[in-house]
């Protein structure tokens, strides 16, 4: 995982490590990490359990968060974040689904945080820095070019807004309950993993984790979950699960703490997986490559092992080199909108069949607004793709486009209004600009 805008987990870093990290930590702010792999298959993992929430699994947002810190929340609608410390703190699949099923629980139960603003057109970061007034970053953009800002937040006033009442968590861990045991699943993951809570109750509160602060805990919650797995059917975590959850911990710990990945010595994939991204953390491109060649013979239809691979050569400078393996990224999986972003910057840096690329830059980021509607760096690429072919028209759209998501009112208003300027009347383009100026208002309301 990386910190960089639009960051795809498997390592679609597009921006720089130390700009997002050092200004998350200055201004207390949150960071947020993509990946496409983990993103994937925690959506596999929970869709049975949205199911049973009468959730739609696509309109439910799974997102992570870089923290030290062990939390979970749901907030902005149907949008559920996990902190990096809680999945690395998950011994395997089913606990992790344990957590997340109480989470689709709030969700259910309309336990929900809602800022005061309307999300439905807003950005992930856009969202937090309303409900939680903080810094929020995703993957590196510097503060004044694709994070949002909120009043300046940190930790207590996070834990404090996010805090549910033990009724609450009752009723969530009830409704969790239900949603694992009627998609076959084991509730055995959710009983140890409060367990592993329990033995913090002793401590004092400063000491305790976020998760115990915001999740009020009780042994009358550990008693139900008892008497669930006591009575409840015993449910069976799918074949594959456990790996899936073991590739995430693994990918996220080289990532996070690259030494201590590298400590680890076993032949499994998980394993060799989480070494070749420790390697590219510690800026040695050569040794993560090497770690990740026999992996991708084991696995070729593994679209991840070739994502990160186009990772490691487009960060070391081998623009050229990069774009055959996000091609067959793609070409293994064209579901994700963020394996084509990615795709689609190395191939606004090529310098090879520039006019070719670009147009493939741009049919690329269209694709993957699809998937990724709300998702600032794929408008933000159009820009540069756009600009880069002449069409300043659509570049100025796609920048208003942009700070539509990140709630930037005036700036977009600006950048439409230079838009309908250029384009030509009567098109969707210059229609489209129109309807932002209308959402926004008049140039000279306040942004």
């Amino acid at each position: 995982m990386s910190f960089i805008k639009k960051l795809l987990f498997c390592l679609v870093l597009l921006g720089c490590v130390g700009v997002a990290r050092a200004y998350a930590q200055a201004g207390g702010g949150m960071v947020i990490l993509r990946d496409a792999e983990t993103e994937h298959d925690l959506k596999t993992m929970m869709t049975p359990v949205f199911k049973q929430a009468g959730l739609v699994p696509d309109n439910v947002n799974i997102i992570i968060v870089e923290s030290d810190e062990m939390n979970s929340f749901v907030a902005g609608g149907q949008n559920i974040f996990l902190y990096t410390r809680l999945i690395l703190d998950t011994s395997n699949a089913a606990e992790l689904l344990g957590v997340m099923a109480h989470e689709t629980g709030h969700i259910a139960d309309g336990h929900l945080f809602r800022g005061a603003i309307d999300a439905s057109n807003l950005s992930v970061e856009a969202i937090l820095a309303d409900l939680l007034g903080v810094a929020v970053g995703i993957a590196g953009r510097s503060p004044d070019a694709g994070i949002a800002i909120g009043a300046g937040g940190n930790n207590m006033v996070s834990r404090l807004y996010l805090r549910h009442t033990r009724t609450q968590e009752g009723s969530a861990d009830r409704a969790g309950v239900r949603f694992l045991q009627g998609a076959g699943l084991p509730v055995t993951g959710f009983l140890s993993f409060m367990k592993k809570l329990a033995s913090q109750e002793l401590l004092p509160e400063t000491e305790q984790s976020a998760y115990l602060q915001t999740h009020p805990l009780t042994q009358d919650r550990i008693d139900a979950l008892q008497h669930a797995v006591d009575t409840g059917p015993p449910g069976k975590i799918p074949p594959g699960w456990d790996e899936m959850h073991a590739r995430i911990v693994a990918k996220l710990r080289g990532y996070l703490y690259p030494n201590r990945e590298l400590a680890i010595h076993d032949n499994s994939i998980a394993t060799r997986y989480g070494h070749a991204v420790a390697w590219f953390r510690n800026d040695r491109p050569d040794k993560a490559l090497d770690t990740l060649a026999p992996l991708i013979k084991a696995e070729p239809q593994n679209p991840f092992f070739e994502e990160l691979k186009g990772q490691i050569l487009y960060e070391n400078g081998h623009i050229e080199e990069s774009i055959p393996p996000y091609a067959e990224a793609v070409k293994l999986a064209p579901w994700s909108g963020l394996i084509r972003i990615a795709y689609a910057q190395s191939l606004l840096q090529s310098h090879e069949d520039v006019k070719a690329r670009l147009a493939e830059a741009v049919r690329q980021l269209d694709l993957s607004l699809e998937t990724e509607k709300q998702n600032p760096e794929a408008r933000h690429l159009l820009a540069i793709a756009y600009g880069k072919q002449g069409d300043i028209g659509q570049s100025r759209l796609q920048l208003a486009e942009e700070a539509v998501l990140e709630n930037n009112a005036a700036f977009a208003r600006r950048e439409a209004a230079l838009a309908k300027m250029l384009l030509k009347k009567g098109t969707p383009s210059f229609q489209r600009a129109q309807d932002i100026l209308d959402l926004l208002g008049h140039e000279g309301k306040k942004g």
